[in-house]
């Protein structure tokens, strides 16, 4: 069991410490779809900005900012940039996070948490109107680190 990196000698949880690591920039992106009709998916690429695709767009930044308070043994990050975009296609949104730090363990939670959030509120928002939509394909495409320069 002691392959994971959250499990100790005896099986119990425990929070990775980090303290020994140096400080790297950190970036890590996400991306998830929310499958839906084509009827749904014209819908929201006929509203004006401002409605569900931002309010998407801010849930998952602000989502991103709250992962050590939902994922308990997640580090706290000082987040110096979070970016969630999302794209309405024929019959589904496709969403992109992207979050970025300096510190010494990564952010890919952080994306990974950013993108399922703007999911469910892209979810959330149309669900009266569709009954079919799935969420899926939430994945981790991209994790990177350097020197901080």
């Amino acid at each position: 069991m002691n392959d994971l990196s959250h499990i100790g000698e005896a099986g119990d949880v425990r929070m990775v410490d980090v303290g020994g690591k140096p400080p790297l920039r950190r970036r890590a992106v996400a991306r998830a779809t929310v499958g839906m009709s084509a009827a749904t998916a014209g819908r929201l690429r006929e509203l004006p900005k401002g409605d569900a695709l931002v309010a998407a767009q801010l849930a998952g930044i602000m989502a991103a900012k709250r992962t050590a308070d939902l994922i308990p043994l997640c580090h706290s990050l000082p987040l110096t940039h979070v970016d969630v975009q999302l794209t309405v296609g024929d019959a589904s949104v496709e969403i992109e996070a992207s979050a970025e730090t300096t510190a010494q363990t990564g952010v890919e939670m952080e994306a990974l948490v950013a993108v399922s959030v703007a999911a469910l509120t892209v979810y959330d928002m149309a669900k009266a109107i569709d009954k079919e939509m799935e969420i899926t394909g939430v994945r981790l495409v991209e994790k990177t680190k350097g020197p901080v320069s």
